[in-house]
């Protein structure tokens, strides 16, 4: 009888924690899509619009392209050093506009929440960013 306790002690421990960890990581998850959408829509939203669509030939769709739903890396990258001189393909449409670095502009925080907002809006579904990362990211340049 005791041990059945215990096992069933323990047991309902580890699920309240892991309910604990879920709760506190959707939180955190959505309180950067807050702080992200805020961003997005004051630095981001002239170029790549309101639906993230972009503008055809000239400021590239964030909707689920590679670049956005890939490697976070690459999407951190652009946002960190921005895109200058060359042309990226996207679903068969040639973007060559530049994109001004943000690096020196924003935060680690900052570029975590708006990468997070863009990779988990407009349809996308992404896994998201931490800011641990982007320092990571900025680091390796």
């Amino acid at each position: 009888m005791k041990l059945s306790f215990l096992i069933l002690l323990t047991f309902f421990s580890f699920v309240a924690s892991s309910y604990g960890q879920a709760a506190k990581t959707d939180k955190e998850f959505k309180a950067s899509m807050l702080r992200g959408k805020e961003i997005y829509e004051r630095v981001c939203i002239a170029c790549h619009q309101a639906d993230a669509a972009g503008v055809p030939r000239m400021i590239p769709p964030l909707v689920k392209t590679k670049w956005v739903l890939g490697d976070k890396k690459t999407l951190v990258k652009i946002v960190l050093n921005g895109l200058q001189g060359g042309e990226i393909e996207i679903d068969g449409d040639t973007f060559s506009n530049p994109m001004p670095a943000q690096g020196d502009l924003m935060t680690d925080q900052e570029i975590a929440d708006v990468v997070t907002y863009v990779r988990n809006s407009f349809g996308n579904k992404a896994t998201p960013v931490k800011a641990a990362e982007v320092k990571l990211f900025r680091s390796a340049k």
